[in-house]
This record gives C-alpha cells, sequence and structure tokens, in this order.
C-alpha cells in the first residue's frame, strides 16, 4: 500500500480565497518510508500571506516572487501522490485547499475515500489528549527540537513517524517470527535474536493475605468484577 504523508502551508484560512503556498510529501510504501519526497513552494499570485499565517510558517510575499505557480507545478504533484492514499493531520484543512487549487485548474477533486486524517486517528487511540502534532511527537518520543516554526515538508516527516507510531508500523521492523527449539528467534535488521522461554514457571510472589484479600474484593463487587473472568 502507498500513502503520502503530506501537509501545506498557505496564505490563510480560507480556502475559498487563500491559497497554497508549500506543500511537501514522504512517500511510504507498506508504512516504511521509501525516501521519495516532495517539496515545493508556490506563488499565490496577487494573494498575499496574511500576517497571523505568517506568524505560524514565515513565508513571505518576497520570498514567493520568483516561485512557480500552483497551475506549474500541478503535474507534478498529481504524479508524486498519484495512485496513493492522502495522508494529512487534520486533513478536511489540507484538503479543502488542494482541491480549491485543482477546481481553479478545472481538475477532478481527491476523493474523501483516498484520504486518512491522522487527527482523527489520534483522538481515538488518545481520547484524553492533547493531539496536536508537537504533542503527538512528545508522547512517542520523537524529537521536534528543530521545529521552530511549521514547515510542510517537515512537519511531514514529523508526522511520517507520528503516524507509523500511531499504527504500530515500527514493530513489522523486527521481521519474521520462527519458533525454534527452546523458544523463538526474531530476524531483526541487525541479526537473529533467540528468544528462550524459561525452564519453569517464576515461583507466585503474593502472599496468602494478599490472594485472601483480592478474593474478598471480587466477592465484594460480584459478578461485574473483571477478575472473575479468567483463572488465577
Amino acid at each position: 500500500m502507498r500513502e503520502i504523508i503530506f501537509d501545506t502551508e498557505t496564505t490563510g484560512l480560507d480556502s475559498r480565497d487563500d491559497r497554497v503556498i508549500e506543500i511537501g510529501g514522504v512517500e511510504l510504501e507498506n508504512q516504511f518510508p521509501t525516501g521519495r519526497t516532495l517539496h515545493l513552494y508556490i506563488n499565490p499570485g496577487d494573494r498575499k500571506v496574511h500576517p497571523d499565517a505568517l506568524a505560524v510558517h514565515g513565508i513571505t510575499d518576497e520570498f514567493l516572487k520568483d516561485k512557480p505557480s500552483f497551475a506549474d507545478v500541478a503535474d507534478e504533484i498529481l504524479e508524486f501522490f498519484g495512485g496513493a492514499r492522502w495522508v494529512a493531520h487534520n486533513a478536511t484543512f489540507d484538503i479543502s485547499f488542494i482541491n480549491a487549487e485543482f477546481a481553479r485548474l478545472g481538475l477532478p477533486p481527491v476523493a474523501s475515500e483516498y484520504v486518512t486524517d491522522t487527527l482523527v486517528l489520534a483522538r481515538r487511540k488518545h481520547p484524553m489528549g492533547p493531539n496536536s502534532l508537537d504533542a503527538l511527537c512528545r508522547r512517542y518520543s520523537i524529537d521536534n527540537s528543530h521545529r521552530a516554526k511549521h514547515g510542510a515538508l517537515l512537519d511531514s516527516e514529523l508526522l511520517a513517524e507520528v503516524y507509523i507510531e500511531m499504527i504500530g508500523g515500527r514493530q513489522a521492523a523486527l521481521g519474521l517470527v520462527t519458533s525454534v527449539a527452546g523458544g523463538q528467534t526474531i530476524e531483526a535488521e541487525d541479526g537473529p535474536i533467540i528468544v528462550l522461554q524459561r525452564p519453569r514457571p517464576l515461583p507466585v510472589r503474593l502472599t496468602e493475605a494478599e490472594i485472601a484479600a483480592h478474593a474478598a474484593l471480587i466477592a465484594k463487587i460480584g459478578n461485574k468484577a473483571i477478575w472473575s473472568k479468567y483463572e488465577c
């Protein structure tokens, strides 16, 4: 499965009038980065960067003067994303801008069934939040100390790491697990790891008093006690 983790920066917040000025993308194949990336700055024409947006991403009107228009790079974007899922954090925002740009060129929109919103995934996985990109980086111990301002490619690279962690993709990097005498072997990138089984179980560390107190608690709770569903 091919996915593009992407992000955009814009002149403002209204996709009807504001324009995309930066797009970054990171390609994943079967949930692993391929090394292919896309990074483009885009001239928004006569639309000026709003001061609030400038404070977020730091991209000035002067910097964008000599950059290509969206029409000039649309084919490059479509080629890079072609056939892949579009994955973004708060994807509704980014896709609304991409589809507005496509509409200006008479191109079909990105259908919702080809879009994955990592913010929705994060809220399901971590309902107590917070679920901003910075918060998720902290949660998954991903270094974002170099993220002084928002940038489409940098944010895409960070989001790719967060996304892989959220879906458990890094576990696949351990490789195949096969049975061997006395345990299992895990084929890791730096060679096989043999995990042996204990010759005998560890002794129970609970005291008789603790076991009795736990049994009394279960009896007090009654049939609703989750422990009653398991054998001790």
